[in-house]
């Protein structure tokens, strides 16, 4: 790198945004031995690790519900303001998709601070303070190590209303399924990272607020959503399913994709983490007349995504429908 190039935040780390979870299979493992029960509760567990939800929600003493939730992860654009922007709309998002409201934040930094400039890391602090400014949710300090990769993201707090929880695991057969944006942030990112080419649409997509779309399901009388990141539509979908003790089938020409993302997918713009998705539910999935790269589309990892609603949200695309369980989860028709 010379004085006069600029600095390719992507370059500095093995993988982008939310492609760059552990896959799920794998972290499902880690979390089943683990214990949580609570000898003296102070607070009344409402969503655990039980169905892989996207919060906590805890209760105490009859007040409202209490969402905790936090998400970070390495450069997804390389531009720093951005970053920070995406970064900060996807750890808000889980908030959203238990139905909450967000209030108050804590910033999660890993800078490597004797390879890249401070100023960055300022832009990637103001870009997420801004987003949480428009969510009305306070950021209140946070904390910071020197890490070999950049990382960032919110520890988040909210409030909810026990009684109009979004859950994954109440689906029920006969409901529709809504989807609150459209996919393929992920290959789109995927071709940033390896091209440099900057792509509006995907950063419009991820820095839009979920929290519009959140309150939509709740008017509808919505109560199972989710919303849709790094595991993909296929893996969320399957997650919900699995959950509620349900099948879904979904409607292959009904979902909506951002412009150039098929493109993308034909140039081999996949990430490692969607091919891990894909594999993931493989086993669970009747594919249908579709063909692999529609496959690999639904599978795509995202960063800040949508929500995926039970039930009909004005403005969204119905892309399925909950069916009883059956001998696959997840059906593409």
């Amino acid at each position: 790198m010379t004085d006069t190039e600029p600095i390719r935040l992507t370059q500095y780390a093995h993988g982008g945004g939310c492609a760059c979870k552990i896959p799920p299979g794998e972290l499902e493992s880690v979390l089943g031995g683990l214990a949580t029960d609570v000898a003296d509760p102070r607070a009344q567990l409402l969503v655990g690790l039980a169905t892989g939800d996207d919060a906590a929600v805890v209760r105490a003493d009859g007040g409202p519900g209490i969402v905790a939730t936090t998400d970070f992860f390495t450069p997804v654009v390389d531009d720093p303001y951005d970053w920070g922007r995406i970064a900060a709309a996807n750890a808000l998002s889980d908030v959203y998709a238990m139905g909450g409201t967000p209030v108050v934040a804590v910033n999660l930094l890993g800078w490597p601070r004797d390879v890249l400039p401070f100023e960055l890391a300022a832009e990637v602090l103001r870009g997420g303070c801004e987003v949480a400014a428009a969510a009305g949710c306070h950021v209140g300090g946070g904390h910071s190590i020197d890490d070999p990769e950049p990382k960032y993201g919110l520890a988040v707090t909210g409030l909810v209303d026990p009684d109009r929880l979004l859950r994954n695991d109440t689906a029920r057969p006969g409901q529709p399924l809504s989807l609150t944006k459209p996919l393929g942030v992920g290959v789109l990112n995927t071709r940033h990272k390896r091209t440099g080419e900057r792509f509006p649409q995907a950063i419009e997509a991820m820095t839009t607020l979920n929290r519009d779309a959140a309150a939509a399901a709740l008017r509808a009388g919505a109560v199972c959503a989710t919303d849709v990141t790094g595991f993909g539509l296929l893996g969320h979908l399957f997650k919900m399913m699995r959950a509620s003790g349900t099948s879904a089938e979904v409607d292959v020409a009904a979902v909506p994709y951002l412009d150039g993302a098929r493109e993308a997918v034909r140039a081999g713009f996949v990430s490692g983490g969607t091919r891990r998705n894909l594999d993931w539910v493989r086993p669970h999935l009747d594919p249908g007349p579709a063909p692999e790269e529609d496959q690999l589309l639904l599978a795509d990892a995202q960063t800040s995504g949508g929500l995926l609603v039970v039930g009909e949200v004005p403005g969204a695309p119905v892309i399925g429908r909950v069916l009883p369980a059956g001998d696959a989860v997840v059906a593409l028709r």
